[in-house]
């Protein structure tokens, strides 16, 4: 058990997700973490762990160039274990980009984030920038 509140935990995470620092970023996250990434590209579908979840999201800082950006544009919504934060996330590569609002949902228990789902006010033009393929760790 931690004196971690949902909020705490997710401020810690998107802060660390805005400057690039993968290691805290990935301490947020419980061993069994759930992610649910929308739409119908590469990286779309569920995956599980941190393992999992670490290939999603080099897979996407690959594919973008390392370009991929997010930023909290609103305060945190807290109902609960759920925090529901609004982002716009951006994305450019030679033959393609991508700039977009969306909701990420997180569920924080015992100061760690256990489920993450996204929501992108452009899923067509999203798909579009990431493409189509799997990648390995995705369940």
């Amino acid at each position: 058990m931690t004196d971690a509140t949902p909020e705490t935990v997710a401020n810690t995470y998107f802060d660390a997700l805005g400057r690039g620092d993968f290691p805290t970023v990935m301490a947020q996250f419980s061993d069994s973490v759930v992610w649910h990434q929308p739409g119908s590209n590469r990286f779309s579908g569920t995956h599980t762990g941190l393992e999992g979840v670490g290939a999603l999201l080099g897979g996407m800082t690959e594919t973008s160039e390392g370009t991929f950006a997010l930023f909290v544009t609103g305060p945190a919504m807290v109902n609960g274990e759920l925090v529901a934060v609004p982002v716009r996330f951006s994305g450019h590569r030679a033959d393609a980009a991508m700039d977009m609002a969306g909701i990420d949902l997180l569920t924080v228990r015992d100061g760690k984030i256990v489920e993450v789902h996204l929501f992108s006010e452009d899923a067509a033009s999203e798909d579009a920038f990431w493409g189509q393929g799997t990648i390995s760790e995705q369940d």
